[in-house]
């Protein structure tokens, strides 16, 4: 065997007829050509791409990117104790809601720029917080997505306030979906619709509080009788003022299981082909101050009755009905009743109810009714169109009597007045007339 370090003998290698020997001393006699070093070219690498946020799940389930730091079109980071502002558009670094959500910190203010939403569904956890539209109307259109199978947006955080922004199209499998769930904190709504879903706003219970302005809903439920344009549960108190219902399907116009309603200034009205049961229903009782409303039952109701109170037994401790200066209308051709109250230990006080329709405000209910004339539609501007205005010339000026004060305290007469659509205005002098209506002043304009 030979030795591993053996020398062996090699001869050179030829390319095409030329050794490799020979082909090196061809090469060295070639002149120097410019040829960048290879390091150099090494060096030039691609450009890094944009850094977009974070890869989130949103309500849905859907993989998001959510911006981690804003840039400055997106939002503005003032100075400590200020409002952070995070804008949510097409144009924006956040262009969808659900990313807003996944973003948002206690004390912003989200602004949504107009247009329409789709399947842009969120659940809202932060607390002192506003979701503004700006620019115009800001739609949300459900279309099949939903927060955790229950609505377009699910609310339970600490205070939040939700302004000039459309919810429409809620639906889930169990039937209740809802523009929006309310689930714990404070809401207020303002200047918002709510349109063709299960349920426009449904509530859970607890310390919730509710306050909506100038809002509209209808038409909403799934004609089953369980869902309603609005559907408040047993949470502690409920305020709603300067507000249009209408249309509901087959359920109510607004239905409260709160502690504490204040039901001010608004029209709830069934109108044309309107099928809604109750116009307004507290089935468990509480507080309720129904003061300055304009309530309409249509000739097509599912219920004779307008106003029901304690259908379902009185859970709360106090259980008190202020129903003043309202103005209440009866339209369905069989009769009906304006006001049901069931039995139980409760205060009722009626003052200065102008009812449309037959029968009496007081059908053997015990409390203290005052001033609730019947009177017929040449009492009113242009009843047909839901002009309730009192004419010039009836004798129902100067017959308003003072309602008193209700068992805490409170003043109960009326200091406004609704504006249709969806507004209200203050009364510039002392009341004068039973209903809800004190000025001759028009409604808005569409334009107005």
């Amino acid at each position: 065997m030979k030795a591993l370090n053996a020398r062996v003998k090699t001869s050179p290698r030829t390319i095409s007829g030329l050794s490799t020997s020979g082909l090196l001393c061809a090469l060295l006699a070639v002149p120097a050509i410019n040829i960048p070093p290879l390091a150099a070219a090494a060096d030039v690498l691609p450009s890094t791409a944009p850094y977009l946020g974070e890869i989130r799940r949103d309500a849905s389930g859907k993989l998001i990117v959510a911006p981690v730091a804003a840039t400055a079109s997106t939002s503005s980071t003032p100075a400590d104790g200020a409002t952070r502002i995070l804008r949510v558009g097409p144009q924006q670094a956040t262009r969808s809601i659900a990313a807003a959500a996944a973003l948002a910190r206690d004390g912003d203010t989200i602004e949504i720029e107009a247009g329409d939403y789709v399947g842009d569904v969120a659940v809202w956890t932060q607390d002192k917080l506003t979701l503004r539209g700006v620019g115009g109307r800001v739609r949300l259109i459900a279309a099949g997505a939903s927060a955790e199978k229950k609505a377009i947006w699910v609310i339970r955080g600490g205070d939040i306030t939700v302004e000039n922004i459309e919810f429409t199209g809620a639906r889930v499998s169990g039937r209740n979906g809802a523009g929006i769930r309310f689930e714990k904190g404070r809401l207020v709504i303002r200047n918002c619709r709510f349109t063709d879903n299960e349920n426009g706003i449904l509530t859970g219970g607890g310390d919730g509080e509710l306050d909506i302005a100038d809002s509209e809903f209808g038409p909403n439920g799934a004609g089953d009788g369980y869902s309603h344009n609005l559907y408040v549960g047993a949470i502690k108190k409920l305020r709603v003022t300067g507000s249009y219902f209408h249309h509901a399907r087959v359920g109510h116009l607004l239905k409260s299981r709160a502690a504490e309603n204040h039901i001010l200034y608004n029209r709830l009205t069934d109108e044309s082909g309107g099928r809604a049961s109750y116009e307004l229903e507290f089935p468990n009782g509480g507080i309720a101050y129904v003061i300055g409303n304009i309530i309409q039952q249509s000739a097509t109701t599912e219920n004779p009755s307008i106003i029901s109170f304690g259908a379902e037994g009185y859970k709360w401790p106090k259980n008190e009905l202020y129903l003043i200066n309202n103005t209440l209308i009866n339209d369905r051709p069989e009769g009906g009743n304006f006001l049901a109250v069931w039995p139980g230990t409760l205060s009722v006080k009626a003052y200065n109810n102008l009812l449309l329709g037959k029968r009496p405000l007081n059908t053997g209910i015990d409390g203290e009714f005052i001033n609730n004339p019947n009177v017929d539609a040449a009492s009113f501007v242009l009843a047909d169109r839901h002009d309730y205005r009192i004419r010039r010339e009836s004798p129902l000026h100067r017959t308003y009597q003072y309602p008193g004060v209700a068992n805490n305290g409170m003043d109960l007469t009326p200091t406004r007045e609704y504006v249709h659509p969806a507004a209200t205005r203050p009364l510039n002098t002392a009341p004068t007339l039973p209903g809800a209506r004190q000025t001759m002043q028009p409604d808005k304009t569409p334009e107005g």
